[in-house]
């Protein structure tokens, strides 16, 4: 049976943020019948894409996905503060946890300021920490935000979900003189 894959998308602004969830369905192409989904309706405003499994798709919606959540997170810092920022990007049901994707805050020396899923790394200098491959992505990324003001830097990690260390993408986003943000996304 040849069986491909279809990933559904889903973005919506809710009241306390925005949120995303993918699901995937098996599609039988050996019949000559047309496969047809039915979507829910989502309530509130919303809105769905439909992407084949081309992992070039996939990871474009979701680089968009994290970096409208780091930009809501930034926003969140500049008019909450740090401290407050900090354990709402903590609180799985404040909005800024989703699914793989969170946030972490770091100032321009690398330590880290919040983790939003690995409070073992709160306050931790991490500038000279390397991934599997050598790479120092925490100096890599407070230099980038320091001086592009944001970008994308890609090292390996552990996901949160899987427990694994995987292929991951972040992007940086400058908060203000002495402190920058990231969320990331698992290339798998």
């Amino acid at each position: 049976m040849n069986l491909r894959s279809v990933w559904l998308i889903t973005y919506a602004e809710r009241r306390d943020g925005i949120g995303i969830t993918h699901h995937v369905f098996p599609i039988d192409h050996t019949k000559n019948e047309e496969t047809k989904l039915k979507l829910s309706t989502f309530v509130g405003a919303s809105f769905t894409l439909l992407v084949a499994t081309s992992s070039v798709h996939a990871v474009t919606s979701y680089k968009e996905f994290a970096v409208a959540l780091a930009q809501k997170a930034v926003s969140h810092v500049k008019k909450n503060g740090i401290e407050t920022a900090c354990k709402d990007f903590a609180d799985p049901g404040a909005g800024f946890i989703q699914g793989e994707l969170y946030v972490f805050v770091q100032d321009m020396q690398a330590k880290m300021i919040c983790h939003g899923t690995n409070a073992k790394l709160n306050g931790k200098d991490l500038s000279s920490l390397k991934d599997v491959d050598g790479k120092f992505f925490s100096k890599d990324m407070a230099t980038l935000a320091k001086i592009k003001g944001s970008g994308w830097i890609e090292y390996q990690w552990v996901n949160p979900v899987t427990k694994v260390i995987e292929p991951k993408a972040s992007y940086v986003e400058k908060v203000d003189d002495n402190t920058w943000l990231g969320v990331g996304i698992y290339r798998k």
